[in-house]
Parts: structure tokens; sequence; C-alpha cells
């Protein structure tokens, strides 16, 4: 499962137009707005806004500010939790009231539109020796094409790939359960000998693109921008075998027929025994353990999927710092201080989550496997090994945004679908994804 599918949402489209909008007043560009700058001073009353963390983690996030405060006296934090409903378009409206917290919980959409936009500080700036505390792809997701070396939020919780699947039904396909798959091409071939030997009883994978895009083609080096980035180059003979390659297995039964359109559960049917390769979260693991009890028994865990290229996808939430802050000193120690190693491992043990801090990756929890047999410790322990390691799926495009991805996913679709052949749903593909491009460009 990748970054994208992971973090993008609908309503980022609607962000995006709507933050082209705002009032060429307060915060409506990164020219109009002064940059915040430290003043030596840890002092004033700053807000801090998290989101959909009331009331399972209450009283972690309270016991970190209460430690905050006690160190910094001089300040003041108000903290805000806001449903996951509606949370972009929430900031849409702060932004066009110039009213954005000082410090605030960003996804990966909202923190590449509100940094585009000129909305938060440069905390590498602010914090110029704070890079080398954080697992090195963490840090890069958070800088923005053609901005050099600024990073405009602080790594928090991250949510690494891994590989998920019922050791049973490797088995009957024929497959050795441990050996799982490595590359994108090696996945499809054993999905193929799924199809091939399940007699229909069971299948691969769900059908749906919009999960494998664009991180099969960033894995298999498939380029999706020019040097420029200013317009998409994944129409290439690579990326259309990609797509004959997932009609050729639609076709033959190795993913589930209803998925192509129909956004089943994944979770039901891998916990059914109905699909071999769940999704490649830790805590879909978890999920299966507490309500697939005879599931998680057969399940097994491994790396992620990386391809030659050595990219893991990674899900990423962070904290950005409002650029004109009237207390940035207090917003910048303050971000500092969630995201530090402990923090972050007390966090981490609170939910199925990772620290990006690498003094928290090096806690014992991350790095024990108990016995090797139980598959939430070893997916733990994997996970953790692969955030040190791997070359984090970390440059999925800005410009590849919910727009650009659901025009290519349709073209996809009709041609797993069999509706156009998969060299034309390339190249309309891209002629729409660059249309879109030239278009949000263009405003």
């Amino acid at each position: 499962m990748t970054r994208s599918h992971l973090a993008r949402t609908a309503v980022a489209a609607l962000l995006a137009g709507a933050l082209t909008t705002l009032p060429a007043c307060g915060i409506g560009g990164p020219e109009e707005v002064g940059e915040a700058r430290r003043t030596g001073r840890v002092a004033g009353a700053i807000t801090f806004r998290t989101l959909q963390l009331k009331p399972v983690f209450t009283g972690y996030v309270e016991d970190v500010i209460e430690a905050f405060e006690r160190r910094y006296p001089e300040v003041d934090v108000t903290w805000e939790d806001v449903p996951g409903d509606g949370y972009n378009e929430k900031l849409v409206a702060d932004a066009r009231a110039g009213t954005l917290p000082d410090v605030v919980n960003l996804s990966t959409d909202s923190f590449q539109l509100l940094a585009d936009r000129g909305m938060l500080a440069d905390v590498a700036a602010l914090d110029p020796q704070l890079a080398a505390q954080y697992v090195p792809g963490a840090w890069e997701q958070f800088k923005l094409p053609g901005r050099g070396d600024a990073v405009y939020a602080y790594p928090w919780y991250v949510t690494p790939e891994i590989l998920t699947y019922n050791r049973e039904l490797f088995e009957r396909a024929g497959l050795d359960p441990d050996r799982p798959p490595v590359t994108v091409e090696q996945f499809f071939d054993y999905a193929e000998q799924i199809a091939t030997r399940s007699g229909g009883r069971f299948s691969a994978f769900m059908a749906d693109p919009r999960g494998r895009l664009p991180g099969d083609w960033q894995k298999m080096g498939i380029p999706l921008l020019n040097e420029r980035r200013d317009a998409f180059t994944f129409d290439t003979d690579r990326a259309v075998a990609w797509v004959e390659r997932m009609k050729e297995l639609y076709d033959m039964g190795a993913m589930p027929k209803e998925s192509l359109l129909k956004a089943d559960d994944v979770n039901q049917l891998y916990g059914a025994g109905r699909i071999a390769f769940g999704p490649g979260s830790p805590g879909f693991v978890k999920d299966v353990k507490r309500n697939s009890p005879q599931v998680y028994a057969r399940t097994q865990v491994a790396g992620a999927v990386t391809g030659t290229l050595g990219h893991i996808g990674v899900y990423a939430q962070s904290l950005g710092v409002r650029k004109d802050t009237r207390h940035p000193d207090a917003a910048a120690e303050f971000a500092a201080w969630v995201t530090n190693g402990p923090n972050q491992v007390a966090f981490s043990r609170r939910a199925t989550i990772y620290p990006s801090h690498a003094r928290g990756l090096d806690d014992p929890y991350f790095s024990d496997r108990g016995d090797g047999r139980d598959a939430e410790t070893l997916a733990r322990a994997i996970g953790a090994e692969q955030l040190r390691t791997a070359a984090l799926d970390a440059n999925t495009p800005v410009e590849w945004t919910s727009q650009v991805g659901d025009a290519v996913v349709r073209e996809v679709q009709k041609a797993i679908g069999g509706e156009q052949d998969a060299r034309t749903a390339v190249r309309k593909a891209q002629q729409e994804a660059n249309r879109i491009l030239a278009h949000t460009a263009g405003r």
C-alpha cells in the first residue's frame, strides 16, 4: 500500500481550489507573510491543534503539554482537537480568516498545500541543528520541489508499508511463504500463480489501481515528471506493460471482480480468507488479530515490496508552525518537544504508529521480534527496520494531486475492465494529468 493510498483524499482537491481563492491580504501568499524568526525568548500563548486524538489520547497529550509548560513556564499552550471529518475544510476557513493555529497537525495533503502557498514556517531555519535527530527519509518528506533545503514541518508519527499475507493460501497456491515477493513484477507473478492454483476459491489482491499508483510506478523507476516538474512523463512502455499485466491478472481472477470499481472492505475479505495479500499496514495486522483470530494465526509479515530502487510507502503526520506566528520560539520549541524521541515512543506504545525520531526507533520496543511467530510483534520490528534503512517513498510529487490521481485511475480502470487498450489508457491519463497540472499552474 503506497503513501498516496493512505494519505490522499478527495477533499484535497477541494482544499487546493479553495486556497487559490484566498484574498491578497493576511496569509494569501508567501510574499505577503512575514517569516517567523527566533527572538531568543521562549514565551507566549500558543495554540496547538491535533486531528482526532480525543478522547483516546487525551491523557497522553495533556501530559506532554504539562511537562512542556513546566520546562518553559512563560509558555501557555491551548490544545484544540478537531474531528477528522471536514478537517481540511476547517484549515481552508482558518487560512481565509488568518487564524491558523501556531502549531498544527498536518496530513500529507494539507502540509503540501499549505506549505506550497507560503503559510508554514521553514523549520529548518528555526531549528537548523534538528535534521540529524529524525529519520532522514521522514525529514525529507516535508521539503518541496524547488525550495532548496527548506523544511516546512516537523516529522511526527509515521506508518511504513510492510507486506502482509496469508501463509496458508500461499501454500495452497504452491508458493513458499518464507520467500515473499520483493519487486512489483514478482508480486504480479505470485498473484498469477495464486489465480491459477486457487480454482476461484480465493484471490491475490484488490483490483482498484488507486491503492497501487503512483507507488508501483515509482518502485519500477518509471519517471513521473520531467526535470522541470512542469509535465508528467509516465507514458512509457513500462507503464503500459504494468497496465497490461493488471488487466491480465484481473481477467485470470487474481483480483475480486467487484473490487475494480466498488470500494470493497479489504479487511473483511482478508479476514474471511478470500484474498492472500492484506493491506500493507502494521495497524491492519493488529485489526486482524482482534477481529479474525483464526486468519491471524495464518498471517505472516515481511518487508514491503520495494522494487530495485528500495522505495517503501510511508504515511506521515507532521506538525507545522504558522509562518507568521507571534511566538516563534515557543511554537518551534513545542513542536520539537512533541516530536522528540521519548514523546514519540510514548505515543507509539499507545497506538500502532512509529516515531520519525531516530532515537525513538532505537527503543527496544521496536527491535524485539519475540519468538518470531507473532505477526503483530514482527510487523512492528520489520516496519522499524525499514524506516531506518529504506529509501522512503517520500517524493510522491506535490504535482500528483488527488485530481491527478483520480484522472489516472479512471483511465487505468477502463483498461483493466477491457473498455480500452493499455497504451491508450496511459496516453489519455498523461494528457489529462498534464491538463490538470497546467490549469493549476496557471491559476
